[in-house]
C-alpha cells in the first residue's frame, strides 16, 4: 500500500481544516514547497496536493505553489481542487502535475467530465469520491448530493477510471481513525479497482490496518503536522 503525504494549501499556506469546515482551520508554518521537500528527504516518491480555495471557488490558484515543488523536488503530484473544466486539466498537467484529481465535476457536468476522460488518459484521472453517510458531498465538501458512493464508482469504471480517492468528510482532519468499514464495503464490491483511503489517520496502527485491506493507498495528513506520526517509520510504507 502507497503512503501519500497531503500538502493543503489556503490562501499559499498549508492548512489542515476538521471536516472540511473553512472555519475551523490550523495554518502550520512550512511553506507547502519546504513541505515537499521535507517528504522527498524521507523517501517519499508521490505527494497529495489540494488547492482548498480552488475548491470553494471552482477556480486554481495554487499553481505557483505546485510549479515550485515540481522545479526544486523529482516529487510526483496528485492534485485536486478547482478542476471545473478541461482547461483545468490541460493548465496542471502543463506544470507537471502527475495526477488529476476530480470530484465535482463529475456530478455537476458529466459531459465535460467525459470530454475530460476521451482527451487524457484515464490513468492520469483520480475519482474524488468525498462521502457523509455513504452520500457524495460536492463544491468543497459545502453542497449534499443523494448519489451513493457505490452508484457513482460504477458510473465512473465504465469510463475506465481505476483510481479512486474516497474520503470520509466526517471523519477527515479528526485524527480519530478512518472509516475502515466503509473501505471493506468499497473494497469487496469493486475488488479491481485501486482505492485510497483518505480522512482520520491517527496513527501507525491505522495504516498498518488499512494495508490490510488490499487498498492502493492512504493519504496521511494531519497525523503528520500533528507529530502523531513519525515520519521516519512512515516512509517505510511509501514504496
Amino acid at each position: 500500500m502507497l503512503v501519500i503525504p497531503a500538502i493543503d494549501i489556503y490562501d499559499e499556506k498549508i492548512v489542515r481544516l476538521i471536516k472540511g469546515d473553512f472555519d475551523n482551520i490550523t495554518y502550520y508554518k512550512n511553506t507547502p514547497i519546504q513541505q515537499a521537500q521535507l517528504y522527498e528527504s524521507f523517501g517519499f516518491k508521490l505527494v497529495h496536493v489540494v488547492d482548498l480555495t480552488g475548491s470553494k471557488t471552482g477556480k486554481l490558484t495554487s499553481l505557483e505553489s505546485v510549479k515550485g515543488i515540481k522545479s526544486l523536488t523529482k516529487l510526483e503530484i496528485e492534485f485536486g481542487g478547482g478542476i471545473r473544466d478541461v482547461k483545468s486539466v490541460s493548465d496542471i498537467f502543463s506544470i507537471g502535475v502527475d495526477y488529476a484529481i476530480i470530484g465535482s465535476l463529475s456530478v455537476q457536468n458529466k459531459s465535460e467530465f467525459e470530454i475530460i476522460i476521451n482527451e487524457y488518459s484515464s490513468s492520469k484521472i483520480i475519482s474524488a469520491i468525498d462521502v457523509m453517510d455513504e452520500k457524495l458531498r460536492i463544491s468543497g465538501w459545502m453542497e449534499e448530493t443523494s448519489i451513493s458512493v457505490y452508484s457513482h464508482i460504477e458510473y465512473c469504471t465504465k469510463l475506465g477510471i481505476q483510481k479512486y480517492l474516497c474520503t470520509d468528510i466526517s471523519k477527515d482532519g479528526t485524527l480519530v481513525g478512518t472509516n475502515i468499514d466503509l473501505y471493506k464495503k468499497i473494497m469487496n464490491r469493486f475488488p479491481d479497482i485501486k482505492l485510497i483511503a483518505s480522512g482520520g489517520v491517527k496513527d501507525l496502527n491505522e495504516i498498518k490496518m488499512l494495508n490490510d485491506l488490499n487498498l492502493y493507498g492512504v493519504v496521511v495528513g494531519k497525523a503528520i503536522y500533528e507529530d502523531k506520526i513519525d515520519l521516519k517509520e512512515l516512509a517505510k510504507f511509501a514504496v
